[in-house]
């Protein structure tokens, strides 16, 4: 009788959660319905469907997926309210938003860098070792990267020679942090001033601070022409521009993506990686040296980091200036939490941080009409990942053993 009546109760469980993704669904259209292609221009449509993704959320919290369904109420009130300012909107200034092929080209150019340190942070963090340090990572392969590309005549080089600078910053991590068994949140801090003061230095040693040179060796973007051949037209027309001329390191990230996850979640190594992360102390009895295990996952966490800084500086901007990745090292760490630790969650939220960023950008197409916007419009790729973080949308366990010195008997 009481396994019948658990039984129950789990069934109950997940057709709440049912009712809250279709909550999700319902706000998701909310916001959309008003913009290209379909253009609604009435607020009855937009508010309905918020409304009832309200509803729907409530009824799933009623019903036991009480976080889910909280999230769906949120998101049915700001979907509601999202479509109901697009009709206020003119269609021109819309289209030019929300051009959705060119969207999508933009957030997977913003969404590259946060992939490469979210994914190098969660095979870090899966050992054991917080990384806080990303952000230094990334400013390191930033400048080495183009340094590198200008002194080889080699793109190849520059981010090989990135990846050697990142791996030598998490080397220094690894030390304090494994080693020493200092606070690693202290010491990833100390890394993020070390790298903004090294790479100040020699950018105004060896750039006087300016003199980055055209013309350095580019990544260069992968053309698909043949996705614009693609039948019906219009469809191979949006594929082609939407991830037919993307640059090498998107699609080099997408594979980053599949093999961590592979090799984290399916291999030998990376049982023996998250072994280490939760329970160190078995895995060094049954044979682990996790003190190894560790000083590589950092090292190649640096690696990562330090791609995703290269990629920045010499595929995206193709020049340096300090402290040019503004904060993205914290928002991959934010991204890895809130993918709870696994690539293809966080390579989403780096995408939500991707889209907001691009959208926030050609939403500047406001600010002639409305003066200050501009300020507003920046802040709301922070605002959404301060949300997504703050547990709006589901649920993190983070490894046991993350951030806890070990030290072997």
């Amino acid at each position: 009788m009481t396994a019948h009546v658990a039984r129950l109760e789990a069934a109950s469980v997940v057709s709440s959660r049912h009712l809250a993704v279709a909550g999700l669904t319902l706000a998701a259209l909310a916001a959309w319905v008003a913009l290209p292609p379909l253009h609604v221009r009435g607020i009855a449509l937009p508010v309905a469907l918020g409304a009832l993704a309200v509803a729907a959320g409530a009824a799933a919290a009623a019903r036991g997926a009480v976080r889910l369904g909280l999230t769906a109420v949120v998101a049915g009130v700001v979907g509601g309210a999202l479509g109901w300012i697009a009709t206020l909107s003119g269609v021109s200034h819309l289209e030019v938003v929300f051009t959705w092929s060119t969207l999508i080209a933009s957030a997977l150019v913003f969404t590259t860098p946060l992939t490469y340190a979210a994914i190098g942070g969660m095979v870090s963090e899966r050992s054991g070792v917080v990384n806080i340090g990303l952000e230094g990572m990334m400013l390191m392969g930033c400048f080495w990267g183009i340094y590198g590309a200008d002194k080889t005549n080699s793109w190849v080089l520059g981010v090989a020679i990135a990846m050697l600078s990142g791996a030598l910053l998490a080397l220094v991590h690894a030390f304090f942090s494994i080693q020493l068994r200092a606070n690693q949140i202290v010491i990833g801090t100390a890394i993020n001033f070390l790298a903004v003061g090294v790479t100040g230095y020699f950018f105004v040693d060896l750039y006087q601070g300016a003199n980055v040179p055209a013309g350095v060796p580019r990544i260069p973007a992968v053309h698909l022409a043949f996705l614009d051949h693609v039948p019906p037209a219009s469809f191979g027309s949006f594929l082609y521009k939407s991830v037919g001329n993307l640059n090498l390191m998107i699609w080099f990230a997408f594979a980053i993506v599949v093999a961590s996850w592979y090799v984290v979640f399916r291999t030998p190594v990376g049982l023996r990686l998250r072994a280490c992360g939760e329970h160190p102390r078995a895995a060094d009895t049954v044979g682990i040296d996790v003190y190894a295990m560790r000083y590589g996952a950092v090292v190649v966490s640096g690696m990562l980091a330090a791609t995703g800084g290269a990629f920045l500086s010499v595929g995206f901007v193709g020049t340096f200036n300090e402290n040019m990745t503004a904060g993205r090292g914290f928002i991959a760490l934010a991204a890895m939490i809130f993918g709870n630790w696994r690539p293809f969650g966080a390579f989403r939220a780096a995408f939500l941080f991707g889209l907001s960023t691009a959208v926030a950008i050609r939403m500047q197409v406001y600010s002639a009409a409305l003066p200050g916007i501009d300020v507003l419009i920046q802040i709301l790729p922070y605002v959404l990942t301060l949300i997504a973080v703050a547990g709006f949308i589901g649920r993190t366990r983070m490894p046991a053993a993350d951030g806890a010195p070990y030290k072997k008997q």
